[in-house]
């Protein structure tokens, strides 16, 4: 795509980012096309062409779904040609688990797509909507000396960080860096210049075309373990009807209770075609399934390791495959274990 000037195309989705305050009645109410615009007016300025589309209704973060993501996915894949990269305004509670989807629904991507948010909506005293804003435009224009794109996968800009999208967690509803990437480095970090880490960044082939991927399967479940977590508690969850994937939280390094009833529900249900994917509760780290006895049960469960992914990441990449790849339940089990696209560290 040749033109003077880098264009970019500005999705709003909802959350606190997408709110003003109405000087009536005080009330938060969804801003318009124009109030987006005011708020950017720098940008007029600026070697920066953009457009804004809104989701109407505008979405809250908590009721963010599938069919959401699918949308959203929709609308960048139609506009992909016109544009050289996407801001997506969002909500944080949720951000996380949309960037990671659309980093698998959206394979060979080859353009960057930036999520951000706020912690105060815009026009509120000390909001950080603007900076992240006007950042996130600036960062999905962002061109190298050969007018490539800088950072061509899908991130997620807070504060003064650039995550890898599908490597972020919400780690705080208080302060500003509200996101981290506990097992990834930031991409780029964002001071009076902004300094790009290449060497982090995922890049695609080049010469293979954007796919757009909007089947998804939400028959998965996560089943968190806690000392006295009893076996009824355990199989019931195991038992839910059209079950097809389940995350099992664990602790530390992917350990478990020894209990013979654990690891004998867990391989009933391997054995009925229900994939178990052994995720850590530690926010840093991975799972060395072996490495400790009281995970050598889950092993001969049948149970695989997520290895450091996100629980965001995993159950979107489960989603994802589980609807790309229905029945194939051997090709499913083959790809959680392989990195698609930066979304967990797999030794080679």
């Amino acid at each position: 795509m040749t033109q003077a000037k880098p264009l970019i195309l500005l999705i709003a989705t909802g959350g606190t980012i997408s709110m003003v305050r109405n000087p009536k009645t005080g009330a938060l109410q969804p801003a318009d096309i124009d109030t987006f615009k005011d708020y950017i007016s720098e940008l007029d300025n600026e070697d920066i062409g953009y457009n804004i589309i809104a989701f109407n209704p505008m979405v809250d973060s908590s009721d963010v779904n599938p069919s959401m993501w699918s949308k959203l996915a929709t609308i960048i894949y139609n506009e992909y040609n016109n544009y050289d990269g996407f801001v997506v305004l969002h909500g944080t509670d949720t951000m996380a688990y949309t960037a990671s989807a659309l980093s698998f629904m959206l394979e060979n991507l080859n353009k960057p797509i930036v999520l951000t948010g706020s912690q105060l909506p815009m026009g509120v005293l000390r909001s950080d909507a603007r900076e992240n804003l006007l950042t996130a435009i600036e960062i999905a224009s962002a061109r190298d000396e050969e007018g490539d794109a800088i950072v061509p996968e899908v991130t997620v800009f807070f504060e003064d960080k650039l995550f890898r999208g599908n490597r972020t967690t919400k780690m705080s509803a208080e302060h500003f860096s509200a996101f981290a990437s506990f097992n990834y480095e930031p991409l780029a970090v964002a001071g009076v210049h902004i300094k790009y880490y290449p060497h982090l960044v995922h890049y695609s082939d080049p010469d293979k075309p954007l796919r757009l991927h909007t089947t998804i399967c939400n028959d998965v479940v996560v089943l968190q373990l806690f000392p006295g977590i009893s076996e009824t508690t355990v199989r019931n969850i195991l038992s839910i009807p059209n079950l097809k994937a389940v995350v099992l939280e664990t602790f530390g390094a992917g350990n478990a209770p020894s209990d013979q009833w654990l690891g004998d529900a867990l391989s009933e249900a391997t054995e009925r075609g229900v994939i178990v994917v052994n995720k850590t509760q530690c926010l840093a780290g991975a799972v060395e399934m072996g490495r400790y006895a009281t995970s050598l049960n889950l092993v001969s469960a049948g149970v695989i390791s997520g290895l450091d992914i996100t629980m965001e990441a995993l159950l979107t990449k489960l989603m994802y495959l589980l609807g790309e790849k229905e029945g194939n339940t051997q090709i499913v089990k083959q790809l959680l274990q392989k990195s698609l696209c930066g979304e967990m560290t797999v030794d080679e």
